[in-house]
């Protein structure tokens, strides 16, 4: 038996990286999951990756910055496996511009995508959700992937950091409308440190700029050594967390924050 047998998931931004990762994690736990991002061909290809031959992952076009897609997305997902259970808003967008040197096409890209398409996907998507959450255990379950300068602040991209912030603020409040309604849609938070993904790598350059060299490797030298664990991430030590999220492991939990960062924020 696996933690998510007989659910279905939809994950955001999941052609790479973390959302890749977690997509195949959750097929290895008996989901069925949709796939969706912008990037086609990406995301097509880790879908029958995933998938092995079987009808256990599939992609669907998604701008999360766009209500049409989103909505397309969900009837999607239904239509394909029968009901939705799990939401994983996980595309997210850094920058890694300082305050006054952002552009303003810059910063709304920030807010479409981080916070925008954190609101999107989770109105859209709360129907299915309430729906499929009749007939499971511990109902039905949204995952916003927020991240560490979402709970302090980052010298690296402000800006980055006051929209993962309102992720996490916008969490706690939908866990809380969701569960005085009596929807049984339970909604969680993670907070990836630095992950060993391309946004990671992007913090290396971005701390390096703000740090006045062109030094990465220095750069990446100093993150490392702020995780008492003494590692950076991985993609898959979120996807981990994501999964537990999802599964009825944390059917007591709503409106939570799982900080999965190496140790980073507790000194």
């Amino acid at each position: 038996m696996g933690k998510l047998d007989g659910r279905v998931a939809l994950i955001s931004g999941a052609a790479r990286g973390i959302g890749a990762q977690t997509a195949r994690r959750m097929v290895e736990a008996g989901a069925k999951v949709m796939i969706g991002d912008l990037r086609d061909d990406l995301g097509r290809k880790a879908a029958e990756d995933i998938a092995g031959g079987k009808d256990t992952c599939r992609f669907v076009t998604l701008d999360v910055t766009d209500p049409d897609s989103w909505q397309a997305a969900v009837d999607q997902t239904v239509e394909a496996y029968g009901r939705l259970d799990v939401l994983v808003n996980n595309a997210g967008v850094f920058i890694g511009q300082s305050l006054e040197e952002i552009s303003f096409d810059e910063w709304k890209t920030l807010v479409d995508v981080n916070l925008t398409g954190t609101f999107l996907g989770t109105r859209i998507a709360a129907p299915a959700l309430r729906e499929a959450a009749k007939d499971t255990p511990h109902g039905s379950a949204i995952v916003n992937v927020s991240s560490i300068a979402g709970l302090v602040g980052s010298m690296v991209d402000p800006l980055y950091s006051m929209t993962k912030g309102g992720v996490t603020t916008f969490t706690k409040s939908v866990a809380l409308y969701f569960g005085r309604r009596g929807d049984r849609i339970r909604v969680n938070q993670i907070h990836p440190g630095v992950i060993e993904t391309e946004m990671g790598e992007q913090t290396y350059s971005a701390r390096a700029k703000a740090l006045g060299t062109n030094d990465v490797d220095a750069a990446k030298q100093a993150s490392l050594h702020m995780h008492p664990i003494g590692r950076h991430g991985t993609a898959d030590d979120i996807a981990g967390g994501i999964v537990f999220l999802a599964s009825d492991d944390a059917g007591f939990m709503t409106g939570s924050s799982l900080v999965v960062d190496g140790g980073l924020t507790a000194q």
